[in-house]
């Protein structure tokens, strides 16, 4: 890594995780930069009233005496340090199934993802996923691929700004259908019959009434 800002100039082997962070209302970043990102979550404001009053404890706890207030959160701070270090120890021993790695293959396929790395990003993140909350595990399940899938994949999803639905929610419609094909199909059926029993209804009903779900006052045509 090489810093040069105002007159310094310093070079040292480093390993470097990038965080970067932009407001979408700003405009959308295009799709190639987009894909470079393993990972994207969207944040937004805390509408809990506890936590918010929380929040706020804690910044002015903060803000009274800093140094009092690092002390007492670093317990915490190293237990999360030590997890992770452990977790990258056993990550490793952590195998994803060659059926789980057909599945997450074709759901990138199924959501047009365009390249691998989707593919790539699901399998790594689902290994140290498990591997830092499930230390007795060594092989990915599909409900942690459920837990990790639209945070590697709800970004690289091809934005449609006439599409009223939500990338997440195609990445999780899209998961049901690949990985719980047999709950999808049955659901998928259940709700056509109960649309066409809705239509068959509608259809009843304006044929007994022909002025049924017409406003009151309304014109029906000519006799």
């Amino acid at each position: 890594n090489t810093v040069e800002r105002e007159g310094i100039s310093v070079s040292h082997p480093s390993q470097y995780i990038l965080v970067g962070s932009g407001n979408p209302d700003e405009g959308e970043m295009r799709p190639q930069l987009l894909d470079r990102f393993g990972m994207s979550v969207e944040v937004t404001t805390i509408m809990n009233s506890e936590e918010r009053v929380q929040l706020v404890k804690e910044r002015r706890a903060f803000d009274n005496d800093p140094e009092s207030y690092l002390e007492a959160v670093m317990p915490e701070e190293e237990d999360l340090r030590k997890r992770i270090a452990e977790a990258r120890l056993r990550l490793n021993n952590v195998v994803v199934p060659r059926p789980l790695k057909v599945k997450i293959a074709g759901l990138c396929a199924e959501l047009g993802v365009d390249g691998l790395r989707g593919d790539l990003v699901v399998n790594r993140v689902a290994r140290a996923y498990v591997a830092f909350s499930q230390p007795e595990k060594t092989e990915v399940e599909a409900d942690d691929v459920a837990a990790i899938v639209s945070i590697c994949l709800n970004h690289r999803m091809r934005k449609d700004p006439l599409d009223p639905i939500d990338g997440g929610y195609k990445v999780a419609m899209m998961f049901r259908k690949i990985f719980n094909s047999d709950d999808w199909e049955a659901e998928q059926a259940a709700k056509k019959k109960a649309e066409e029993e809705a239509a068959a209804k509608a259809a009843a009903e304006l044929k007994e009434n022909p002025r049924s779900g017409k406003k009151a006052g309304a014109w029906g045509g000519l006799p």
